[in-house]
């Protein structure tokens, strides 16, 4: 046993007796509210079921006769005098997501109905007993890792183990309804940068390949139970449904796999790139990133592919594109998509995207939630109309409590408080506009970046090079962060782009972008504008605590400080 100040942790072999040792414990005479942990370690593949419950030998009979549950061999209980329901269910919901998130376990639990709500004293007291409750675990080996740590990982970042917003839950509601109503042929969630959708997608995932058994519905809210009657529906319709989670850009697609690996029901090979259409059919297709699907333009080594995928499927591929790919290839199509968010020729147009959304048999909801940025919508607001140059004129300089977003004039001083937030909170990263080109790819002794008498260079990796060893003395670009979240943002704004006092208009000067694919064949201004400020947007939208900025053009500096916190 062990006995924290505010709880105690006791572990019991989960084996057939257990039922006759629990019935003599205070805590199943009295029906006091308790968490408990179920897991097996003994086995190559470590699984794990957390629970809560006001009855806890009716529950563990039940979960002794469970397939899969019965084979696990000790149950760690959690009680406290503290407790009460809305306790128990937070905890629970929280051990669940951070145990997941910790890679330890594969959760034998399903993602339905976590418990995400206000109660009591939840921050001043319980927040508390959970971090302790949490280092206990890690004391008994039961989680590996601390709770800062796993918030910065990926593997919690984009968990199905989530409580999902309103605004989810309604999407949700109609990509169930839709892959039930034989009426509809595609979905399309939209929403910008840091509104849920890569996690929807995720959860929707795990959500669809779990077995009914695996639910407690007991705790079930009212839109649980209708999520939960649909998803019984859809099992009956689709037993066993073929479906792929298409995810454009390579980096990110190799982050979700490595997530789908550790998560009970889902497998890596789930997870694949447009190409691997050619190799089969679906049910259904979720296609995250959807914005980054390509056509046949500027596409590098990348066209002997694209031709033979397009040739393999009986389309033409001077007309058709990948878009058109995923709509041959699944009976139901689910695209996440933000048209904000394309920032290159090679994507698909939207106008494509627009001609599929407006058909009878396509259903569109939007997200409107921020969940990376602390800014909130204020933030996404502000950066969407600094932009486009249209701040108004009574603004104020922009300052938000919970989010620290400054113009930095001096380019060491913005570098050097990137490196002391990495040392905080790690995930601190610096990135630019594609305004200089990529000498040190083939020689590393070469620096990229030359401003202020400072010498910096690009990535020196394109695959998950925002976790890689190196990348706090790195300068990303959109390539290699489109997709991943940061703690801080630092970001320079190159020579690329400019500020017309004149005409009081951004401008962009097109010598001065050096990404090939992003400009040959863009003959309109116009779009090449769009795209570069959908890559300023993006970047603006990666930092979850604070933003910085430096400038380089003059003129768009001084138009920037007119409503921004300026640190010279």
């Amino acid at each position: 046993m062990i006995a924290g100040k505010e709880f105690n942790i006791d572990r019991i072999s989960f084996d057939n007796d257990v039922v006759k040792a629990l019935s003599e414990q205070w805590y199943a005479q009295e029906f006091w509210p308790i968490v408990y942990l179920l897991s097996e370690t003994a086995s190559k593949n470590k699984y794990a079921y957390v629970g809560e419950t006001t009855d806890i030998v009716t529950r563990f009979y039940h979960h002794n006769n469970h397939s899969e549950k019965k084979k696990l061999s000790d149950a760690y209980i959690i009680t406290s005098n503290k407790f009460n329901k809305s306790a128990t269910l937070d905890l629970e919901a929280n051990l669940i997501k951070y145990l997941s998130g910790d890679g330890r376990y594969k959760l034998l639990n399903a993602n339905l109905g976590l418990a995400n709500h206000n109660y009591f004293q939840k921050d001043e007291v319980y927040a508390a007993i959970f971090r302790s409750i949490w280092s206990n675990l890690i004391k008994l080996k039961i989680a590996q890792h601390p709770l800062e740590s796993i918030d910065n990982s990926d593997l919690f970042k984009y968990s199905p183990y989530k409580s999902l917003s309103s605004d989810q839950v309604d999407a949700l509601l109609v990509i169930l309804d839709s892959l039930l109503n034989d009426e509809y042929r595609n979905v399309f969630i939209e929403g910008g940068a840091g509104t849920g959708k890569s996690i929807l997608a995720v959860f929707l995932f795990k959500l669809l390949n779990t077995p009914i058994e695996d639910f407690s519905f007991i705790d079930f809210g009212p839109a649980d139970t209708e999520i939960f009657s649909l998803v019984t529906k859809l099992k009956r319709k689709y037993p066993n449904p073929k479906m792929a989670l298409i995810i454009p850009m390579s980096s990110f697609r190799k982050t979700v796999q490595k997530i789908f690996g550790y998560v009970k029901g889902l497998r890596s090979d789930m997870v694949i790139g447009p190409a691997d259409l050619a190799h089969r059919r679906y049910d259904f297709v979720l296609v995250d990133e959807s914005h980054r699907l390509r056509q046949r333009v500027n596409l590098g080594a990348y066209f002997g592919v694209f031709d033979q995928v397009s040739a393999k499927l009986g389309l033409n591929n001077k007309v058709n594109n990948e878009l058109d790919w995923v709509i041959k290839q699944s009976d139901k199509t689910v695209l996440f998509y933000d048209e904000d968010q394309s920032i290159k020729p090679s994507d698909v147009p939207i106008e494509a995207f627009d001609l599929l959304k407006n058909k009878d048999r396509t259903q569109t909801r939007f997200l409107d939630s921020q969940f990376r940025v602390r800014g909130g919508i204020r933030y996404v607001r502000f950066i969407k109309q600094l932009l486009s140059a249209r701040i108004p004129k009574d603004d104020e300089n922009f300052s938000f409590k919970n989010y620290e977003f400054f113009l930095f004039h001096d380019l060491q001083k913005l570098i050097t408080q990137i490196k002391k937030k990495n040392e905080q909170y790690e995930l601190a990263r610096m990135v630019a506009g594609y305004a200089w080109p990529w000498i040190s790819r083939h020689n590393r002794n070469a620096y990229d970046i030359q401003l202020q008498g400072i010498k910096l260079k690009w990535n020196s990796v394109s695959i998950d090079w925002v976790h890689s060893t190196n990348a706090i003395n790195e300068v990303g670009c959109i390539h290699t962060t489109q997709g991943y979240d940061l703690n801080y943002t630092g970001i320079i704004f190159g020579p690329e782009i400019a500020y017309d006092k004149a005409n009081k208009e951004i401008i962009i000067h097109k010598d001065n972008y050096h990404d090939r694919n992003g400009k040959n064949n863009v003959k309109n201004s116009d779009q090449l504008k769009n795209y570069i400020l959908h890559i300023y947007k993006t970047l603006m939208l990666r930092g979850i605590r604070g933003t910085y900025i430096f400038v380089c053009d003059e003129a768009l500096r001084e138009y920037f400080a007119q409503s921004m916190v300026s640190i010279k």
